[in-house]
C-alpha cells in the first residue's frame, strides 16, 4: 500500500553506503495541520533507498513537496530483548509549484522529479 504526505523539505542528508550493495539516504519534512484554530506541527523522516536516494537532489531546503512512500517495518532480537522499526520508504517525490496565476487552477504540482522526459527529436516508434 502507497502513502503520500505533503509539507516543507527541512533537511536532506547525504548518501550513506550501507554494505558494498546496498545505500541508504533520509531526508525530514515539516507538515502543518490546523486543528480548531491551532498550528500543530509534525516531522516525519523519510529514507530513499538504492537507485531512489537522487530523487531529493532536485529539491531544496524550504520547498514545499509532496513524498510517495511505503511503510516498512521490522522486528529486531538482541539479547532476549525484542525491538520493531519503521521506516517510510520515498519512492517518489513531486515539488508542489506556487500558483502564480496560471491557467491550470488545481494543478500546484510540477512534474514528477523521478520521471523520464523524452526529448523533442525523439520519435515514439511504438506499435501501440
Amino acid at each position: 500500500m502507497s502513502y503520500e504526505l505533503t509539507g516543507k523539505l527541512v533537511a536532506k542528508y547525504d548518501t550513506v553506503q550501507r554494505t558494498e550493495t546496498f545505500k541508504t539516504r533520509e531526508f525530514a519534512v515539516e507538515k502543518t495541520d490546523d486543528i480548531g484554530g491551532r498550528t500543530i506541527l509534525n516531522y516525519a523522516k523519510f529514507q530513499c533507498v538504492q537507485d531512489k536516494t537522487a530523487i531529493i537532489d532536485k529539491v531544496n531546503i524550504g520547498d514545499d513537496i509532496k513524498v510517495y512512500f511505503n511503510i516498512k517495518g521490522s522486528k529486531w532480537e538482541k539479547d532476549g530483548k525484542t525491538n520493531y522499526i519503521t521506516n517510510l520508504d520515498a519512492w517518489r517525490i513531486e515539488q508542489i509549484l506556487p500558483n502564480a496565476g496560471n491557467n491550470n487552477a488545481g494543478n500546484d504540482f510540477a512534474q514528477p522529479l523521478d520521471t523520464f522526459t523524452a526529448t523533442p527529436d525523439v520519435t515514439d516508434d511504438l506499435p501501440f
